[in-house]
């Protein structure tokens, strides 16, 4: 074998040495992938939702602020809202989870996802026919009902292939939240294997961490794909 060859395949996938991380990946970076991704995802929806409205009310008031945060959050390169949130909360005396880093981290991806999700939310809910909405206050519906009864639950429906798909960008995501320095315990998949790679003097672990992402995104991507090709097909839909 080529000199040149055989010292890539030592660099990035050394068997040994992958075998080693592949054990602390998967019984302490992949729960806390997973359990940090959710966390942040619930947080990005109820953020999002909370904002989507806000961008649909009639008030420029309302409207304004929610455009804003929507503009800013998804403008901001996201390592610098992880330490603005996470290391910056702290450091101005915001510590409204004490020394938890791990909280810390799932706010800021979670009010990041939330930028994300508002417009996915708005784009469904405005998707909903205003036939129907008008229909509904024909029949003495108010307006809040007809949001929550009618609009709400299909322009919901209409957005969870999307949102699924935020899911998967979302657990790429967590890979960042190494910056804040999370306790042994807490660490995530990427932080793991930059651990493993310091410590073996060798880039396999960072090989073994992105089998791992793959093997968590790439099935979760084609079945969100064949998820909203069905629902696109189902009779009846207007997406």
């Amino acid at each position: 074998m080529p000199i040149g060859l055989q010292r890539i395949l030592d660099t990035f996938f050394d068997p040994q040495i992958m075998g080693q991380a592949f054990g602390t990946l998967i019984v302490t970076g992949l729960p806390n992938t997973l359990l940090l991704s959710i966390l942040a995802s619930l947080i990005g929806m109820v953020v999002g939702l909370f904002v989507a409205t806000g961008l649909m009310a009639p008030r420029r008031l309302i409207r304004f602020p929610c455009r804003t945060y929507v503009d800013i959050l998804r403008g901001l390169p996201h390592v610098l809202t992880i330490y603005l949130i996470g290391q910056g909360l702290p450091l101005a005396g915001l510590s409204i989870f004490g020394r938890d880093t791990y909280a810390y981290a799932a706010l800021a991806i979670g009010l990041i996802e939330g930028a994300y999700m508002a417009e996915i939310f708005r784009a469904g809910l405005q998707s909903v026919e205003r036939g129907q909405v008008e229909a509904a206050r024909t029949l003495g519906m108010s307006g809040a009902k007809t949001f929550v009864y009618i609009v709400l639950p299909q322009g919901i429906r209409r957005v969870l292939p999307p949102l699924t798909g935020q899911f998967i960008l979302v657990i790429k995501g967590t890979s960042l939240v190494f910056l804040l320095g999370l306790t042994t315990s807490q660490r995530e998949i990427f932080s793991i294997a930059q651990d493993w790679a310091i410590n073996s003097a060798n880039l396999s672990p960072l090989t073994a961490a992105g089998i791992l992402y793959l093997a968590l995104t790439v099935p979760m991507t084609y079945a969100v794909n064949a998820w909203d090709r069905s629902m696109r097909a189902a009779p009846g839909s207007q997406r």
